[in-house]
């Protein structure tokens, strides 16, 4: 980014422009937008170290809690939820993995596409519908791997299909994992509210 010279200021078009010519009111809500940008930049970045502080407190409590036992945990793996002693308040850690698929769907879809075909007549428009769906891809070229995995869960009796959920199974894939906490409070009802930390969401 270019440093804009003392007495000017850069327009949407790229354009320096002496201040002395931008309108009094242009420059109010300049400074106005710029003052409350700075205040959100500043809680972001506050909001980042409070993220990074919960995980790696959380990763020591279990830590802790697992030493008590003689235990490994062998890692971050795995959903944990912590609660204050009252039962008011929650604190949870969840952990995404991110999952994808090797050259090994092609031969499931492949041999799923052999089933369909051979059962052209006889077979459900619904399954026909659930394999279409399984397989299409987002805007981005994307998989959807729970309409794929959804697949597993159709019963058909036939060698092929066997084999193509086998390949479905073996293609998974994990490619990384992403830890997300969230805070929790009991509401009058009883109820655990979200304490959420979204700005668009207070």
């Amino acid at each position: 980014m270019t440093q804009v010279p003392q007495g000017y200021m850069e327009n949407a078009q790229g354009h320096l422009v002496p201040v002395g010519q931008v309108k009094e009111i242009d420059l109010a809500r300049h400074e106005l937008v710029m003052e409350k940008i700075a205040k959100a930049r500043a809680m972001q970045t506050e909001l980042r170290r409070l993220k990074g502080e919960i995980m790696g407190d959380v990763e020591a409590f279990i830590a802790l809690s697992a030493e008590k036992y003689g235990a490994d945990m062998g890692g971050r793996k795995g959903n944990v939820t912590l609660a204050s002693f009252d039962g008011r308040y929650q604190l949870k850690r969840q952990i995404s993995e991110n999952l994808t698929f090797d050259e090994r769907l092609h031969v499931a879809k492949n041999l799923i596409d052999e089933c369909l075909k051979e059962w052209s007549e006889g077979s459900p428009e619904a399954l026909q519908a659930l394999v279409t769906k399984a397989f299409d891809v987002d805007k981005e070229g994307r998989i959807n791997v729970g309409n794929i995995l959804g697949l597993r869960k159709v019963a058909i009796d036939d060698p092929r299909w066997h084999r193509a959920m086998e390949a479905i199974s073996d293609s998974l894939t994990v490619t990384g994992t992403k830890a997300y906490f969230r805070l929790y409070e009991r509401d009058a009802s009883g109820k655990m509210q979200a304490i959420s930390l979204d700005i668009a969401a207070l």
